[in-house]
């Protein structure tokens, strides 16, 4: 693991008090935790929202033939979904 960083800095009154609710629902122990909690949810945002411009670009770049052979891919695919059993 990697060595943890040394912050040091202030805060909104409820920036805190929402650190401190996540603390009370016990999604994080420590302040620490908490801050933490908060950029991976953010990250998550962000990659998210990154990956979303990214399939909209990609589809708007396709002509209708390609929006045509990607549709019928995908509906293939969803059709022999329901074939594959995860518990082997």
């Amino acid at each position: 693991m990697a060595r943890r960083k040394k912050v040091s800095t202030t805060i909104s009154p409820e920036g805190y008090a929402f650190l401190r609710a996540l603390i009370r629902s016990r999604k994080a122990e420590n302040l620490a935790q908490a801050l933490d909690y908060v950029l991976d949810e953010m990250r998550r945002a962000d990659n998210r929202a990154r990956l979303e411009a990214a399939t909209t670009a990609y589809y708007d770049s396709l002509t209708p033939e390609e929006i045509e052979e990607e549709d019928h891919l995908a509906a293939s695919f969803a059709s022999s979904a329901g074939d594959i059993d995860l518990d082997e």
